[in-house]
């Protein structure tokens, strides 16, 4: 009997191994072990749990690094369940043969629509609004409290204009915006009009974040970054938290360099109750929920699950982040 691949998951996934969910698929086809806590697993418990493996089913907060693929040389392909992959070291699996896929596409609508949520929370002050009223702040209407800034009409600014990009511009339309955009060219179709960054950031009443987090992008989100910002502007990121400095960030809502910001990202992630961020004024943070929707976890679920088995079968999907690591050779496990 052809012995099956075996398969570490390192979180429980929607559906559990209900009949039809996606681990229940991926348990028809591998022998599978689940990291059944909440919290993620460590480094060293990751290392031991792969040891023997053929495939990886990881999420944003596993490092997959040569130490682990070293540990783990029997690891044929790495899934992560998110767009982004900066958890991976993909060069490191590349040369080692092993393909990662990741879960683009199905998370689109869902990290748009919260970007949205986060950017009229902010205009509107409805966290403010919202404690003000539970703790009997809620005085007689006056024409000057909780003023915030209006959204139909004005000129949103996108930052990165990859798939949630376009759709956050896209959902723009119905509000009558003027959309900006910045990247590293000009995009085809894209419902907005291609201006260099520094121009964005002295037009655009909303900034928007929708770029990968690497080398380049980490901490781009500075100081100097917000002094360009217009006073009245607000700041929105649901991309990585290390896009942004947040010292620099927290400064620029404490003195009134921007009216305000939104945020489902940050650094470390979870952020501390008492980090100085949180108490900056003018700020809507949320829980990284930019995908937490059920249908859109258990679709990227689906799409990681078919990554797992693709790479164990050898082929690269369409969703394949490194196709070319299955022409390398094989290391000897």
């Amino acid at each position: 009997m052809t012995e099956r691949p075996r398969v570490f998951v390192s979180r429980v996934l929607p559906g559990g191994a209900a009949p039809g969910s996606p681990l229940a698929t991926l348990q028809e086809a591998v022998d599978l072990s689940i990291w059944e806590a909440q919290t993620p697993p460590s480094a060293e418990a990751l290392r031991t749990r792969a040891e023997g493996c053929d495939g990886l089913l990881t999420v944003l907060t596993e490092r997959i690094d040569s130490t682990l693929l070293d540990a783990a040389p029997r690891v044929r392909v790495v899934a992560n369940m998110a767009v982004g992959y900066d958890n991976i070291d993909v060069p490191a699996c590349t040369e080692r043969g092993v393909l990662v896929t990741n879960t683009p596409g199905v998370l689109t609508d869902a990290t748009a629509d919260l970007t949205w949520a986060l950017l009229l929370a902010a205009a509107r002050r409805l966290p403010e609004g919202d404690a003000a009223l539970r703790g009997g702040g809620w005085g007689p209407w006056h024409p000057t409290w909780m003023l915030g800034h209006r959204v139909s009409g004005a000129t949103l600014g996108i930052v990165g204009p990859g798939r949630i990009g376009r759709a956050v511009a896209e959902r723009a339309s119905g509000f009558r915006m003027t959309v900006l955009y910045a990247g590293r060219r000009a995009v085809p179709d894209f419902p907005g009009t291609f201006v260099p960054l520094d121009d964005l950031l002295a037009r655009a009443e909303y900034v928007s974040m929708h770029v990968p987090l690497t080398p380049e992008t980490t901490r781009m989100c500075d100081a100097a970054f917000f002094a360009r910002m217009r006073p009245d502007a607000i700041f929105v990121n649901t991309t990585r938290g290390g896009v942004v400095d947040q010292p620099a960030l927290t400064e620029a809502l404490r003195s009134g360099q921007i009216a305000g910001a939104g945020l489902d990202v940050m650094t470390p992630e979870p952020l501390p109750a008492d980090d100085p961020l949180l108490s900056a004024p003018h700020l809507v943070v949320a829980p990284h929920l930019g995908s937490a929707t059920l249908e859109t976890r258990t679709a990227m679920a689906r799409l990681a699950v078919e990554g797992v088995l693709a790479g164990l079968a050898g082929r690269a999907p369409s969703n394949a982040v490194n196709p070319e690591a299955l022409a390398m050779p094989r290391r000897r496990a």
